[in-house]
């Protein structure tokens, strides 16, 4: 019995492979530090990910999670990678970016003043949670 199912899973592999149905891989990437050269490193991280999948017929799904220190990376007029942002996402219909209500709460708590995060952001209750969340449903963690 041991064998038909080996033999089965094998068979399977094999079928999906010549219809050219890729794998779709799932990526969480963290960043938490206001850090310009640690962002464009998670930003270089999915441009790398994502081509070497596109190569192998694969699909990847990413989401990039900024939350503390690394906001900043998705807060309009002050991001250092805003126009890479806005550049990737046009190009990536797979690619989302997740912001910390939680930080930008402490943020604007902090500043007295509301403040605008980058049009391809979308809040999330909390980052930390949200990458939790990720992991359990499968998604691979990338932090750079």
């Amino acid at each position: 019995m041991k064998h038909l199912i080996s033999a089965a899973l094998i068979a399977s592999a094999f079928s999906t492979a010549a219809f050219g149905e890729g794998v779709t891989h799932r990526v969480a990437v963290h960043v938490d530090q206001n850090d310009p050269q640690l962002m464009n490193m998670a930003l270089n991280n999915v441009e790398n990910l994502t081509s070497y999948y596109d190569e192998q017929g694969d699909t990847v799904i990413v989401e990039v999670v900024a939350y503390g220190p690394g906001l900043n990376m998705l807060i309009a007029g002050k991001s250092p990678v805003a126009d890479r942002i806005s550049t990737m996402s046009l190009g990536m219909e797979n690619l989302t970016f997740a912001a910390c209500a939680n930080t930008l709460e402490g943020m604007e708590k902090k500043s007295g003043t509301k403040i605008s995060l980058l049009d391809e952001a979308e809040q999330v209750p909390s980052g930390v949670v949200r990458l939790i969340t990720l992991q359990e449903e499968g998604f691979a963690y990338i932090r750079p």
